[in-house]
């Protein structure tokens, strides 16, 4: 497959009221005028714009319109691709004004709420992680300032959570693009994965693929990154940084690869092999695939994340590898590659339909070596949905 140039044209996608709706629905349960928030995905989720340098902040209420402070040199962005119509300018750098961007942005938030007349808020105060801005490579992070400027304020974490868990139709669309520039990234590089290639290699040819056909994609997106781990043979473990090992033959390449695309995520796990792969991986596959294929049926409407746990990991077991996998088997995505839900046998939320679950069983021998397959689906009412269409079993 070729990488041929594409004219990035303006994204424009309409409101998602449906995922609106949800949210203000949520601030009145919860007693909230209004949330204010600065992680780069919850601004993208509540305004549509994927801020560049992460000072941006959203002011989301429970009734009227929400407000997006933006800096200055990210006006044009914002009014091409922002739900909002109220943008509250800052600077990137003020002659008289000495503070931070990041201090002077907060500065504009306080003075929308204080204007607004808004009494309680919402903050992102259990924050554990967060998505990365458009610059991606210096994630702009929050001051103890931000969260002592807003008195009394509640923490909407949970709140965004869960309304984040259940996607829009407009969502799936998106992550359905991410999905399929990870797949067309795949493609690349298995014409062009060969013995003797290091990891690194390889992970930036996928890197860079996701970059070149991702911006501009079918005319529908703007930016696209991808990220990637990349294993061979011994190499494959849980988890570590790719490395210079030459990729083998007979010996799977594994992707852990995330694309995120305007925002929206995909999170893989796939593999390659140069030549006939090896009979002990095959055996590792095939059980595998058969525990993939369980899970896979289990999920729907209604269906207890903590028994999908439970049934991965007693299905991995039965087949010699108890113990096994060592990491989650099962997270949601959407505008973060990780994010709730998670399936975890102490937990019995139930799945519900619009749920997007990435689900990922693994094994892997001491010593380094194993396999691990993963895929985003949609849980319906009925089969679940997978969003690539890159195969699972890669012989």
């Amino acid at each position: 497959m070729a990488i041929v140039g594409r004219k990035v044209r303006a994204v424009s996608w309409p409101r998602d009221d449906a995922k609106l709706d949800r949210v203000r629905a949520a601030l009145a349960d919860q007693e909230l005028d209004a949330v204010v928030v600065r992680a780069p995905d919850n601004v993208l989720y509540l305004t549509n714009y994927w801020g560049m340098k992460g000072y941006e902040i959203a002011i989301f209420p429970r009734e009227g319109d929400a407000t997006l402070v933006v800096m200055e040199p990210s006006v044009d962005d914002a009014e091409r691709n922002a739900w909002t119509a109220d943008h509250r300018v800052v600077l990137g750098y003020d002659p008289a004004d000495p503070r931070p961007p990041a201090a002077r942005a907060l500065a504009r938030a306080q003075e929308v709420v204080r204007e607004r007349g808004y009494g309680r808020v919402g903050l992102e105060l259990s924050l554990g992680t967060q998505a990365s801005d458009r610059m991606v490579g210096e994630p702009t992070t929050y001051t103890k300032a931000f969260f002592d400027a807003f008195d009394g304020a509640a923490d909407a974490t949970p709140l965004l959570n869960a309304c984040r868990a259940l996607k829009t139709e407009q969502e799936l669309e998106r992550m359905r693009l991410a999905n399929a520039i990870a797949d067309a990234a795949l493609a690349h590089v298995h014409e062009r994965l060969r013995p003797g290639m290091k990891e690194s290699e390889v992970a930036a040819m996928w890197e860079g693929a996701v970059h070149a056909i991702g911006v501009g994609y079918e005319g529908r997106v703007e930016m696209a990154r991808g990220f990637a781990l990349v294993w061979s043979g011994p190499g494959i473990r849980t988890f570590t940084a790719t490395g210079d090992r030459p990729i083998a033959e007979r010996e799977p390449t594994l992707f852990e690869i995330w694309v995120c695309a305007d925002g929206y995520w995909s999170d893989l796990t796939k593999n390659m092999c140069p030549g006939e792969l090896d009979g002990r991986y095959v055996e590792l596959l095939e059980l595998l695939l058969g525990v993939y294929g369980e899970a896979v049926a289990f999920c729907r409407d209604g269906a207890s994340l903590a028994e999908l746990d439970r049934l991965i990991r007693a299905r991995i077991a039965g087949g010699g590898y108890p113990g096994q996998p060592s990491h989650p088997v099962a997270h949601g995505v959407g505008a973060r590659a990780h994010e709730p839900p998670y399936a975890h046998q102490a937990d019995e939320r139930p799945m519900a339909t619009g749920m997007v679950l990435a689900i990922e069983p693994g094994i892997y021998w001491e010593g380094g070596g194993g396999l691990r397959l993963e895929d985003d689906y949609v849980v319906t009412d009925g089969s679940a949905q997978k969003l690539s269409s890159w195969p699972d079993d890669f012989r």
